[in-house]
């Protein structure tokens, strides 16, 4: 089996001081895809650089302390290539890494988030089809994919714990929402949905007002595969008890063998 986390740290150093690498000596990862960094690998100890057991890679944000992704891997789940997007006005930000391996194509991804006001929401649209542009272009090439990482976007109802205090706020805004129904409909599945139907399961919560002590959070972290590759899923878990940040991790697992 294959796990692979995903897992925005809101700052690594800064996760650093709460515990991270502890628990990725204890989690054990095949694969750990990490958002917003907030880091530039120059600037990091070679403890974040070099844990016992990993490669690691790193696509920061032009920007310091902004934004930026990054890949741990054990050295027998090294990806055959590591590229970005290629797209400049993404890249920039650090907004993907993209993992090939010879049964799948992890993608990494962290999603914009479209401000108050969607201020930033042409972008983050932009963003959104750039993503699913590429990820159809890979299953034309008989390509299987898994898109994990910080969607920054709570696709129903369900997935929040106050819809109807949100329908005006980013991460919910109804062309989001859209963006997340076509993304569903042109054949990807949402792996966490797939297995749990229920209510209550969130990887978001605000620093105030104890959310997260209260569990009024969003579920906003993903690991999504295309349909074709559902049946090498065997499970995808919210790892709620992890903290340490105001996100969550999510973990995917892949089973042996993949399907043909």
């Amino acid at each position: 089996m294959t796990q692979i986390i995903t897992w925005n740290v809101n700052g690594v150093r800064a996760a650093a001081r709460n515990g991270f690498l502890d628990w990725l000596q204890q989690a054990k990862p095949h694969v750990l895809c990490l958002q917003e960094t907030k880091a530039h690998p120059a600037d990091l100890d070679n403890s974040l650089r070099e844990p016992p057991g990993y490669t690691t890679m790193w696509a920061p944000a032009v920007k310091k302390g902004y934004s930026g992704v990054a890949a741990f891997w054990r050295k027998r789940n090294k990806p055959v290539e590591v590229e970005a997007l290629g797209v400049p006005e993404f890249d920039d930000e650090g907004r993907t890494q993209i993992l090939h391996y010879e049964r799948f194509t992890l993608i990494n991804a962290y999603f914009p988030n479209s401000q108050a006001e969607g201020a930033r929401l042409p972008y983050k649209l932009r963003f959104c089809e750039a993503i699913l542009d590429y990820c159809e272009q890979l299953r034309r090439d008989g390509r299987h994919v898994v898109i994990c990482g910080d969607y920054n976007i709570a696709h129903k109802e369900i997935d929040l714990a106050r819809p109807k205090q949100n329908v005006k706020n980013p991460g919910f805004l109804p062309e989001e929402r859209a963006f997340m129904d076509g993304f569903i409909s042109a054949g990807y599945v949402d792996t966490f949905r797939h297995f749990c139907e229920d209510p209550g399961h969130y990887t978001w919560w605000s620093y105030r007002a104890r959310a997260r002590e209260k569990n009024i959070g969003w579920r906003i972290d993903y690991h999504c595969v295309n349909a074709e590759f559902l049946s090498a899923v065997k499970e995808c878990s919210i790892l709620s008890n992890v903290s340490g940040s105001d996100h969550c991790p999510v973990r995917l697992t892949l089973k042996r063998k993949s399907p043909q």
